[in-house]
């Protein structure tokens, strides 16, 4: 899978996050003059008499010059994950995207799973250690599977942490879910299990345990807790997994969080960029 198709709320989000963002950094560009490199601002909110008319000129190899080229290289990132999220709703759809109300409110937050609580939890905390781990460029994870699961977090651009811990009480339990996701773009996390099927009576029963277990504790499917179920152990259906994350992504958008029509307005790429 060498692409991501993201269901139009997550995409129309991802959109105004990232067109929000480039509205409050400043904007500019590199430039090579008499043989030196420059950092060139033309957008500073900060600095309203800065302008693509007056734009703020200074080598990069001056303490200045070194601050402005990250501002830069940030605006660049940002401006390009931009276009190509709107090159592919213009592919995707005949009309504008959407406006985004933020912050967007979910239904019910039991659990307050949001980016503080991502940036909190420590990761790398369960104490099984596998004869013959994985390694990735993500570390040594336990499974195959586990990394090809990394890699398509990686690939949709979802940060994760890699078996977290959380007790569950009512369960009396403590476990290590296999990834702590961040849906960052929506201030809401949650945790990803990848559940092979196997006959061995002492994983089927654990299994059971941890989805009883959180569902006791208000750890809701498709919310709080999503579930990859793999029926064929060896062969990890990429698709299936992306598809499940994407879903519970999608689903944590209410539709009233979409501003549609002469209320959003243009905002197409030349009116920020």
């Amino acid at each position: 899978m060498n692409s991501i198709v993201y269901p139009m709320k997550v995409l129309a989000v991802k959109l105004e996050y990232r067109r929000l963002k480039l509205e409050k950094i400043p904007h500019g560009y590199f430039r090579i003059i008499n043989g030196r490199k420059y950092a060139v601002i033309n957008y500073d909110p900060a600095m309203p008499r800065i302008s693509t008319k007056h734009p703020r000129r200074i080598r990069v190899t001056t303490k200045l010059g070194t601050e402005l080229s990250e501002a830069v290289n940030a605006y660049l990132s940002i401006r390009s994950e931009y276009e190509s999220l709107l090159s592919m709703w213009k592919n995707n759809y005949g009309f504008e995207p959407p406006r985004v109300n933020f912050l967007i409110v979910q239904f019910a937050d039991p659990h307050r799973m949001n980016n503080d609580f991502f940036n909190r939890q420590q990761e790398r905390c369960g104490k099984y250690q596998p004869e013959n781990p994985t390694v990735s460029d993500h570390g040594e994870l336990k499974s195959k599977n586990e990394q090809m699961g990394a890699d398509l977090l990686k690939l949709m651009g979802i940060p994760f942490k890699y078996e977290p811990e959380v007790y569950l009480k009512e369960a009396n339990d403590t476990i290590n879910p296999d990834y702590l996701i961040d849906f960052y773009e929506i201030d809401r996390c949650s945790y990803l299990e990848i559940l092979g099927m196997s006959d061995k009576p002492e994983y089927i029963f654990r299994n059971a345990n941890k989805i009883n277990g959180y569902s006791k504790d208000t750890y809701r499917p498709g919310r709080e807790v999503i579930y990859v179920f793999l029926y064929d152990k060896q062969n990890f259906d990429g698709d299936y997994f992306v598809s499940e994350v994407l879903s519970a992504f999608n689903n944590m958008i209410p539709d009233s969080a979409l501003v549609w029509g002469a209320n959003a307005g243009n905002i197409g790429i030349d009116g920020i960029l």
